[in-house]
């Protein structure tokens, strides 16, 4: 994929009320747009993913996979609020001179998605054929196929929700206590090395899978030894991951734009929200998803004129929709070849 950035300076005004001071855009693209500019197929990242989907989504994109870049123009946007080139708590703020950090103003799902339109009017596509994306990236589609129905000809919403819940809230809070434990996260201050976000993350696996998927692959072939758990070292070994490669202060405010999700929010409810998505939409649900729960796909179905649902058996919870690319490959081909 081609790594681009673009830089606006006008302001940029977040449905908070607060404005930054300009705004950057990293994206990858690759494939080529037609002469109608209409074979695009833009897709959204979740929470600690980037632009670069080919890396985080494997046997998705590629000659003769699923988005073939011989006849799509593929393209992913770095969610407002990260740390992998679009604005952030990394950036400069313009009034101090120093990163944001934890003064970064909160954002939520709307304010990413009013990004992902200021870029698609820049590169000047006139129609996204495929808007997909899985959890935070699937929030991102519903927003945008809600605030901009005639642009999008087919939406995909991957376990996702229309409305933030109260599990996946506490979930996220959670996570947010364990960065506020941090006396260098309270303190503003990040050098590389961050507990807290060692502990975040280690509560966010616990989401992402589920009961049967440690016991099968996190069991000790020991039962009789007394620590040294495999259990153990991998949780220690996940948040470590995630330490070397994320801020915590872009991962704090993310986990509130999960929050702030809710379609019907200045729209009469979530009902008429969804009532006016056009779009020809699938939603695809991951069976054994704690932190999504199919019920949350059906309910998008349901509520979408003419939108199906399919489920996908998965053994690895919500992070099913990451890994079990050859099935929900085959849902999506039958789904837009009708």
């Amino acid at each position: 994929m081609i790594e681009n950035k673009i830089a606006f300076e006008q302001d940029f005004q977040l449905e908070s009320g607060d404005v930054l001071p300009g705004l950057e855009i990293q994206y990858h693209s690759t494939g080529k747009l037609n002469d109608t500019r209409d074979n695009v197929v833009w897709i959204c990242h979740a929470l600690t993913a980037n632009s670069d989907v080919i890396a985080w989504w494997p046997g998705m994109i590629g000659p003769g996979l699923l988005y073939d870049p011989d006849k799509y123009f593929i393209i992913c946007a770095n969610i407002l609020g990260s740390c992998y080139g679009t604005t952030g708590p990394e950036s400069i703020n313009p009034a101090s001179g120093n990163p944001y950090g934890k003064e970064f103003p909160a954002i939520t799902v709307k304010d990413m998605v009013k990004a992902h339109q200021m870029l698609r009017k820049h590169l000047k596509i006139r129609e996204i054929d495929i808007l997909t994306g899985g959890s935070l990236g699937g929030q991102q589609a519903l927003e945008w196929a809600v605030s901009e129905p005639d642009l999008i000809q087919h939406l995909i919403p991957i376990a996702t929700n229309a409305i933030a819940s109260p599990w996946g809230i506490a979930f996220n809070e959670s996570q947010r206590m364990a960065l506020e434990a941090d006396q260098d996260f309270q303190k503003g201050v990040y050098t590389g090395s961050s507990a807290g976000m060692r502990a975040a993350r280690s509560i966010a696996l616990l989401s992402y899978r589920n009961g049967n998927t440690y016991n099968k692959t996190q069991a000790d072939p020991d039962p009789d030894k007394l620590g040294d758990y495999k259990a153990v070292s991998y949780q220690q070994y996940q948040g470590e991951k995630l330490e070397k490669r994320f801020n915590p202060f872009a991962y704090y405010l993310l986990s509130k734009a999960l929050d702030s999700q809710n379609l019907g929010r200045g729209r009469q409810g979530l009902d008429s929200a969804l009532a006016s998505v056009t779009a020809k939409t699938l939603a695809i649900g991951i069976t054994s998803d704690l932190l999504f729960p199919v019920e949350e796909q059906k309910l998008i179905a349901g509520k979408i004129g003419g939108a199906l649902y399919r489920e996908v058996e998965s053994f690895y919870g919500h992070d099913g929709f990451l890994i079990e690319s050859d099935a929900i490959s085959k849902e999506i081909k039958q789904f837009i070849s009708h």
